[in-house]
């Protein structure tokens, strides 16, 4: 078998796969079920093209959950997967000013960027890290559920349905249990792996975040260090400023570039409101940015992304938040 190497991009849907295989410049596709027997279909076609399949190089775009399948399938065949953030490959589709959209010319726009950019490759996050996302999304799913029912029982009471609101109070009551049991579980599950349980301890030492966010963190990232960087975590979480300004017409005010997960930016939106009151390093910084005039949101925001800098610190440096560190190293700088 002649070695050549090639890349392949995938356009991921509930139900099928669409592929395109770049070799030598041209492309050949393929259609197959989102499925077991559809990923066989896949490696096969694969085996009959001249490439070596260590070589070979697919990406995909991160669609939910329905990726997931098919790219531990591949990762299991000993190939190379990258899973990419849509809006990355959507600028590069702008880049080549394409104007037709279908499930073929995306597969061909993935291959054409994996060709291009040479993303890095993904890894499959360990069994207990997807138990504990899918469990702490179950969580989240109920207390969602809680809130609507408590808003029913407060219309229904206001307008006298006696009894609909008391079938509302069993729900509420019965939703409450079932979160409070599916938590202590959350709690006995990061109990019972050694490396989700030392994160979590770390993670916790930080005052204003509580165990309900460690799940959905540790849940969401695993292993928090194989960021580079707390600037390069904080980008992926999508709380780092975003400034437009260009020459002397326009200026746009500074804001959150919101480019990552918006689920983990509202779980850590809270913790942050209450670091400005109980976390010594952050309630410092938040009363520095608001005398010198910053809004209570923007306030808010600034202290989001300081405190996902705490995060990475702790899980890096493997030592329990200190609130004296920065004072006796590093001055904290506005805007960090």
């Amino acid at each position: 078998m002649e070695t050549v190497c090639a890349v392949v991009g995938i356009d991921v849907s509930k139900k099928k796969l669409d592929i395109a295989l770049l070799l030598n410049g041209k492309i050949k596709a393929k259609v197959v079920e989102n499925s077991s027997d559809g990923y066989k279909l896949l490696l096969a076609w694969l085996n009959k093209s001249k490439v070596v399949k260590e070589t070979l190089h697919i990406c995909m775009e991160a669609t939910g959950t329905y990726y997931e399948p098919v790219a531990f399938a591949l990762h299991e065949a000993g190939m190379t997967v990258s899973v990419i953030n849509p809006a990355c490959i959507k600028g590069f589709g702008h880049s080549e000013n394409i104007r037709n959209k279908n499930d073929t010319a995306d597969a061909g726009l993935i291959a054409r960027y994996c060709a291009a950019m040479k993303p890095t490759p993904w890894m499959p996050p360990p069994l207990e890290q997807r138990q504990l996302r899918a469990w702490s999304l179950r969580v989240q799913a109920l207390k969602d559920i809680r809130q609507q029912e408590e808003n029913r029982l407060e219309a229904n009471s206001f307008t006298g349905m006696t009894d609909v609101a008391e079938h509302v109070k069993q729900h509420i009551a019965w939703l409450s249990a079932e979160i409070q049991k599916l938590e202590s579980d959350i709690d006995d599950h990061i109990d019972r792996h050694p490396g989700l349980k030392r994160d979590a301890e770390l993670i916790t030492s930080i005052p204003g975040i509580g165990a309900t966010t460690v799940a959905k963190i540790l849940g969401q990232f695993g292993d928090i260090r194989k960021f580079d960087s707390a600037k390069a975590f904080a980008a992926f979480l999508g709380v780092t400023p975003k400034q437009r300004t260009s020459g002397s017409s326009i200026k746009g005010r500074t804001m959150m570039c919101r480019s990552g997960s918006s689920s983990m930016r509202a779980a850590l939106y809270m913790p942050s409101w209450v670091a400005c009151r109980y976390n010594p390093t952050l309630r410092r910084f938040a009363e520095r940015l608001s005398a010198n005039g910053m809004a209570k949101k923007a306030v808010v925001g600034a202290v989001m992304h300081k405190m996902t800098h705490l995060i990475y610190g702790v899980i890096r440096t493997g030592k329990p938040f200190d609130p004296n560190y920065l004072s006796n190293r590093l001055a904290i700088q506005d805007g960090i």
